[in-house]
């Protein structure tokens, strides 16, 4: 790869210094394969849902499971699952609830992209747990605000009551759902929605405020069930007189389509989105896409977690952009960040990457030093402040991978302007009207994290590789300081720790603190939209960059007071 202290031509080709055959490259390349075999495996054992048992109970009643219907409803091979990992390690007291009991992605359904949100009723007959809600909201999320079409698959009992308080009140709570249902309506995004088992009380509203309802022979929508209805007024009726498919469809009006099974439901609204028009066109510029010129599976090998190994970021970048092509941005300025322009999937973009090499630098009054890779110094906030503007300035989509530790401390810092520099990039990154896209790779720590896009600056997705660690400082780090503080505390109250008893308390601390740092933590309380294979890079963010490209409207760009 090109030597980052010399100037490098424009549009120019990122070469690789890696050499495949050495000791710690193919370290590195098994270390992230056992990794990413795990990852699959887990998966693989959440795809299960409530289990084989719920699987045929299911089935029984005429039915199809979740996941069967998503395979009939998208293009073959197309369904780019989100959020699988949510409510992961929660709920265990209730017998946990895989992947939050509903299934979220984008899918092509006669090639036009769409989101699909389908229950599981093998997970608690579909209940909603708090996050299930939650993970709900985040779809109909990513849908407005990239203008997806939503097909709801609905099969639920309604709110998981032990758990009513911490579902139904709340700004991204339950009622969320149906208020977004409206506003996806007012702003012309399209919805459908097919009732495919049961829809009970409250969510019995979001398949009534959809574009079109379907609905299934055997199924129910009601706001209240027979059980209810005698208990509250003492009338005696049966589920299918009460709210059934044939009643809806000839006496309320309530269902657009009655369909007499699953597969008869799916084909019809394959039927209905095949016949849709098109809107206009996004202003985010593509082209056919190029391969990169380097084989993605490098990327196990180049990828080095251990601080006391710094990897080079391009090389990366070298095996994700298209033809391996980079117009890297003031190459010789803040070399700690890389900025520069690429085109991925075709898609022109901007991209904002911690560089994880140590950089020679020279400051303003002439004096020698070494930067640490993954660090955000003064000159490379203000490099990407000013890329991310000229970004927004000509309409190009920014991806930001993230490595970073944090912004840089000590004198030397201060006096440089550090929190200046640090408030005008958090400035840029605030008022972005281009989309954004997010992957961790590596460390995502403290205003760093903020800094470089972090999730409360609305990035459009936010993808993590199984390597990611996201926290306010690291597992080492916040370790140290935490047993610190707490052997200051027993000192006062006159207690000595032996040397054994530090370390226990030191290791407990850590193992406490890199379980909640792990992406799988993140991604089970929808911080992080999908743990990707570092190989599926590219792929990843080209699904993200088609999403956003469903969404024409760009508002004005503008920026508050940066500080000089």
């Amino acid at each position: 790869m090109a030597d980052s202290s010399q100037p490098i031509a424009s549009s120019s080709v990122l070469e690789t210094r890696i050499d495949p055959t050495s000791a710690r490259f193919e370290a590195n390349m098994r270390f992230m394969a056992d990794l990413m075999s795990q990852v699959h495996n887990e998966e693989e054992k959440i795809r299960e849902g409530g289990g084989q048992k719920a699987i045929e109970s299911q089935r029984a009643k005429g039915r199809l499971a979740a996941r069967e219907r998503i395979n009939l409803l998208a293009d073959q091979g197309s369904f780019f699952e989100l959020s699988i990992y949510a409510a992961h390690g929660m709920y265990e007291e209730w017998g946990g609830a895989p992947a939050a009991g509903v299934i979220t992605g984008l899918a092509r359904i006669h090639t036009r992209l769409a989101m699909i949100i389908a229950n599981d009723a093998t997970v608690k007959a579909g209940a909603f747990f708090p996050m299930t809600a939650k993970k709900v909201i985040r779809a109909q999320n990513i849908a407005i605000e990239n203008r997806i079409p939503t097909i709801y698959l609905v099969d639920s009992a309604g709110v998981f009551l032990p758990l009513q308080e911490d579902v139904f009140p709340d700004t991204d709570d339950f009622g969320r759902v149906f208020r977004n249902n409206a506003v996806m309506s007012a702003m012309g995004i399209s919805q459908i929605a097919a009732i495919m088992g049961m829809c009970v009380a409250g969510g019995g509203y979001l398949p009534v405020m959809c574009d079109h309802v379907l609905m299934t022979d055997g199924s129910g929508l009601f706001l209240a069930g027979p059980a209810l209805v005698q208990a509250a007024i003492g009338q005696k009726i049966s589920a299918e007189e009460l709210g059934g498919a044939a009643m809806h469809s000839a006496i309320s009006g309530t269902v657009d389509f009655r369909t007499p099974n699953d597969e008869a439901c799916i084909e019809r609204i394959r039927s209905i989105i095949e016949k849709w028009g098109y809107r206009r066109q996004s202003p985010w510029d593509r082209k056919k896409p190029a391969p990169p010129a380097l084989a993605a599976e490098e990327i196990y090998g180049i990828y080095d977690a251990s601080p006391a190994r710094p990897y080079d970021m391009k090389e990366i970048l070298a095996r994700i952009v298209d033809a391996s092509t980079f117009d890297e941005y003031k190459p010789e300025y803040g070399k700690t960040l890389i900025c520069g322009y690429a085109r991925i999937g075709g898609f022109a973009v901007g991209i904002v990457a911690n560089q994880k090499l140590h950089a020679q630098a020279t400051d303003h009054e002439g004096h020698k030093r070494v930067e640490f890779g993954g660090v955000l110094y003064t000159e490379s906030a203000e490099k990407a402040a000013r890329f991310i503007m000229d970004c927004n300035q000509n309409l190009i989509p920014l991806v930001f991978f993230h490595d970073v530790n944090g912004f840089m401390v000590g004198r030397d810092a201060e006096w440089s302007g550090i929190i200046k520099a640090g408030a005008k990039m958090v400035n840029a990154v605030s008022n972005s009207i281009v989309p954004k896209i997010v992957v961790i790779i590596g460390g995502s720590f403290g205003a760093g994290h903020y800094a470089m896009c972090g999730k409360a600056y609305d990035p459009r997705f936010v993808f993590a590789w199984p390597t990611a660690r996201y926290a306010v400082m690291s597992g080492d780090s916040a370790a140290g300081t935490l047993v610190e503080i707490k052997l200051k505390q027993l000192e006062r109250s006159g207690k000595q720790l032996s040397e054994d008893e530090k370390k226990e308390l030191y290791e407990s601390v850590k193992r406490t603190y890199d379980e909640q740092t792990d992406p799988r933590y993140g991604a089970a309380r929808l911080w992080i939209d999908k743990v990707i294979d570092p190989m599926e890079s590219r792929d990843a963010i080209t699904q993200a960059l088609e999403a956003a490209a469903l969404n024409p409207d760009v508002p004005e760009f503008k920026v508050g007071v940066l500080q000089t």
